[in-house]
């Protein structure tokens, strides 16, 4: 059976997780007053639900990718966008996909696209390409856009045991390589490790497990990330030795090993946010349910996490589903100080989301619960600038000219 998307604002998974989990126990969270400012509101036409990450050029633009809208017909409600947003809240949509001659759609949003120092942009979609693989829809590409609007496809997934379902994005090396996983396919159908040069080189570097079939890691979704040394670090949303997920690291040489595995339970199942590592080789992220045993069925509402160089876990803080978050599907980014910020997509006083600062000792501050109103909803990755300003997407909320809000671009100064 051919896996499902990963996560968006439009998709039920949210409804479910604030329908469903209302009647977790309410805990009461520390707040502090901060400067709260959306920046943009998307109305469908200029993209839709965009629950990804944001990079920024030396002028200050932001650049990002909407999983959903845009100007084509091809897809039921767009087919996604990438776009560059002035700091002023000026939008500019680069580029709409369209689903159709081979062109991808619904871009891997909830990841940041890579941009080099031309102006162009590497991404991935997740559906889309050739159309007569995985199940009718396509099994995604890997694209490059240049600084007019013109798409270049690298490579279309689907056409053996390449892989398919790109949800992870990609990162660049020192040498202009770029890498990503894939969700599904590979000679396991556990999704694969990729390398692709800007010239459309393609070449498989790992074969993960089916889910349950052994120790290796399964289903890779959450963007990799890299050392201070060039070693790569990722996640497996499955596999492992409890099949709870994985931490798994590609040294210089190409060669992956399983670097943690998640325990379950307290300590954490299900990375979903792309890792932070630190000088000192400690691996930092978020489980998007373990710890406490609250919320629903019981399996715990997330956990922020730090994993030492020598493969020791700690727990840093286990959400309790309250009025402190629950269910952190994005990575964290940290401030000079050593604290560490992140969101949940539900949780708060809404039950819809926060911005949320960890400090050292594990003390959670909650720096913005969502409302759904104007400011949004279903918030994901942060960006920090050099003066400790975060900026983020949310999924869903302000405008409602779509089903949830089409999402907004917002700013905090804590």
């Amino acid at each position: 059976m051919r896996s499902k998307k990963p996560c968006s604002a439009a998709k039920p998974i949210f409804v479910i997780f604030v329908t469903l989990l209302l009647a977790s126990t309410v805990v009461p969270a520390q707040t502090q007053a901060i400067k709260f400012k959306v920046i943009h509101t998307f109305k469908g036409s200029d993209g839709a639900y965009p629950t990804g990450g944001l990079i920024r050029d030396s002028e200050g633009n932001f650049y990002g990718m909407t999983d959903e809208g845009g100007s084509s017909k091809g897809c039921p409600h767009g087919c996604g966008t990438v776009f560059e947003l002035a700091d002023s809240g000026k939008e500019t949509v680069l580029y709409s996909f369209t689903g159709k001659d081979g062109d991808g759609e619904y871009p891997a949003s909830w990841v940041s696209p890579v941009r080099d120092s031309a102006g162009n942009i590497y991404g991935t979609t997740f559906d889309g390409g050739d159309l007569t693989t995985c199940d009718g829809v396509g099994c995604g590409i890997v694209f490059k856009l240049n600084k007019e609007g013109k798409e270049t496809i690298l490579h279309t997934f689907g056409k053996g045991k390449d892989g398919g379902e790109p949800a992870s994005g990609l990162i660049e090396d020192a040498h202009g390589n770029l890498y990503g996983t894939t969700q599904i396919g590979g000679t396991n159908n556990g999704g694969t490790l990729f390398r692709i040069t800007k010239a459309g080189a393609y070449s498989i570097l790992h074969n993960f497990d089916f889910p349950g079939m052994g120790v290796d890691g399964a289903e890779p979704i959450a963007p990799m990330t890299q050392d201070l040394s060039g070693n790569l670090y990722g996640t497996t949303l499955a596999g492992g030795q409890n099949d709870c997920g994985t931490i798994f690291k590609l040294d210089t040489n190409k060669k992956e090993t399983v670097f943690f595995s998640f325990p379950c339970g307290s300590g954490g199942d299900g990375p979903y946010g792309q890792l932070l590592v630190d000088s000192a080789g400690n691996v930092y992220g978020t489980t998007k349910v373990g710890g406490n045993s609250g919320c629903f069925d019981g399996g715990g509402c997330g956990v922020v996490f730090k994993v030492d160089s020598s493969g020791t876990e700690t727990v840093l803080y286990a959400f309790s589903g309250g009025s402190d978050g629950r269910y952190p599907f994005a990575g964290l980014v940290r401030d000079a100080s050593g604290d560490l910020y992140g969101t949940t997509i539900n949780g708060g006083d809404a039950g819809l989301g926060v911005v949320f600062k960890l400090d050292a000792s594990g003390n959670e501050t909650v720096l913005h619960s969502f409302t759904g109103e104007s400011d949004g909803s279903f918030p994901r990755d942060l960006f920090m600038n050099s003066i400790g300003d975060l900026y983020g997407v949310a999924g869903g909320g302000g405008s409602l000219k779509c089903q949830e809000g089409c999402g907004t671009l917002f700013r905090i100064n804590p």
